[in-house]
């Protein structure tokens, strides 16, 4: 009241200036903070950003902005703690604040000129950098002008691709060979623009990397999704389609081109997933029909075709439906030239045709494009088989197929061992010739009703050639003993095996 008294004021004024300086002391207490406390946050957040605990760091500096917020060091600050967390866009408002505060802070204007490229606002950026070189009076050799050089060379070589591109993708140009090599990363126009340019291109996989990030930069960016969706599903990636497809539908579920595009993928995902695990469970017709339905549910895209082409190749091998099998696997290579699985299981197909030859050489066609074991080992057994049908085939001498039965092997063994008895023959050279025909009917009605030795024929094997015969040569050209000479026309046979 003393001090009322001397300056003069009212005991009412008086009384309300005193509340008032009270008030601020009061709100002071609560909601500021002492110097004391602004530079242990700042200490803090200095600490803990060193040590990488981002998160940490960020709450003391946001405690420091809040007790202090005409410092433009603290909004730098915690605008560096921003960018460490790869959050640019929280960042840039801290820029701009510090630069406010105070407008010849070189190194804000060069770090958000820097935000501003990547982002693809290259006038703006453009500003910022300028500022820098502009004051190089003051530090002519500083690194903040040398960087602010070097990027506004960049900011105007953006400026000039992103124009030259506008142009082509506006008149429907073709020469796009290269696209421009450079964006602005987090720019999405840019990233847009580009990815256009590799579909024209044919590139679908680098217009998918262009693409992919867009989805982030842009807020319910349907759009997006909705091609990246469409992409892999004509590359073939069904699973991948409907993953970002599903995006878009979480963005709007009533979106109109996401949801037909949806209906299609998820059909056609389903029928090529129910038709592999076909395959697994050696359903192989069941399989086969399945991917006759895929090619009606997608018959525009080449990728769906050649792969049902491929599955029921193999499926027809592994039904040992010989002819059909090698149609279909020739039909299904003219398509796809440079498919080893395709030339494998041809092979398989003329195998089972007795084609060796044929084999043989889908085998080491199928190894310039792929080196696997498997193939190798088609290719030795391939080889081998043509070998011993150079010498005698058991199949071909009895005229069945190699997926005969063992009682279709018996029937035809009846028949042609009666058909060449050699007490049939009158003459001595036909007896002779009965003979040798006799000995191989039944050499080879001997291995294929025997599982042991016709899976090792199979395998290229002749389980009747004395050099696979352990201990060497034999005196008996066979390990059986039969007399196909005996009068009355009756023959029986009698094995012994060793």
């Amino acid at each position: 009241m003393d001090s009322c008294r001397r300056t003069g004021l009212s005991g009412v004024l008086c009384s309300l200036s005193l509340l008032c300086v009270l008030l601020d002391i009061q709100l002071d207490g609560v909601l500021g903070a002492t110097q004391a406390e602004i530079e242990h946050h700042l200490e803090m957040g200095r600490k803990l950003l060193a040590a990488g605990q981002l998160a940490e760091a960020l709450s003391h500096y946001h405690s420091a902005v809040e007790g202090d917020s005409k410092n433009y060091l603290t909004f730098y600050k915690r605008a560096a703690v921003f960018l460490a967390m790869g959050k640019s866009k929280s960042a840039l408002p801290d820029l701009t604040r510090a630069i406010q505060l105070k407008p010849d802070f070189l190194a804000a204007r060069l770090q958000r000129g820097n935000i501003l490229l990547k982002q693809g606002n290259t006038q703006e950026a453009w500003e910022d950098f300028n500022e820098v070189v502009g004051s190089v009076f003051k530090s002519p050799r500083s690194a903040d002008n040398e960087e602010a050089q070097q990027q506004l060379m960049q900011t105007h070589e953006l400026e000039e691709l992103q124009e030259e591109a506008y142009k082509k993708i506006n008149v429907k140009m073709k020469d796009y060979v290269p696209c421009f090599s450079k964006i602005s990363p987090w720019d999405p126009e840019s990233r847009e623009l580009r990815a256009e340019c590799y579909i024209r291109m044919g590139d679908l996989q680098k217009a998918i990397q262009d693409l992919t990030p867009t989805t982030r930069l842009r807020n319910d960016n349907r759009a997006a999704f909705l091609k990246l969706s469409m992409l892999h599903y004509s590359l073939g990636e069904h699973h991948e389609s409907l993953n970002h497809v599903r995006e878009c539908l979480k963005l709007d579920q009533d979106d109109k081109e996401c949801f037909s595009h949806y209906k299609q993928v998820k059909k056609l995902s389903k029928q090529l997933d129910s038709a592999e695990e076909l395959i697994q469970a050696e359903s192989y017709q069941e399989a086969l029909d399945k991917y006759e339905a895929v090619m009606k549910t997608e018959p525009n895209v080449p990728y769906y075709t050649n792969l049902a082409k491929e599955r029921i190749c193999f499926s027809l091998v592994k039904m040992k439906s010989t002819h059909e099998a090698i149609d279909v696997c020739s039909e299904a290579h003219q398509r796809d030239p440079r498919n080893a699985n395709i030339l494998r299981d041809r092979a398989e197909a003329f195998i089972l045709n007795q084609e060796y030859e044929k084999a043989v050489e889908d085998y080491k066609e199928a190894l310039d494009f792929d080196d696997k074991q498997e193939l190798k080992e088609g290719l030795e057994r391939a080889q081998k088989l043509l070998k011993i049908s150079q010498k005698r085939d058991y199949y071909k001498i009895l005229g069945v197929s190699r997926s005969a039965n063992k009682q279709e092997i018996i029937k035809a063994y009846r028949k042609l061992a009666q058909q060449w008895h050699p007490d049939n023959f009158q003459s001595e050279a036909e007896k002779k010739e009965a003979e040798k025909k006799f000995i191989d009917i039944a050499s080879a009605k001997e291995v294929l009703t025997d599982p042991e030795m016709r899976q090792k024929f199979d395998a290229g094997e002749d389980p009747l050639d004395p050099e696979n015969q352990q201990g060497g040569g034999r005196d008996q050209p066979w390990p059986f003993h039969f007399d196909p000479f005996q009068s009355g026309g009756s023959f029986h046979f009698k094995f012994h095996y060793n």
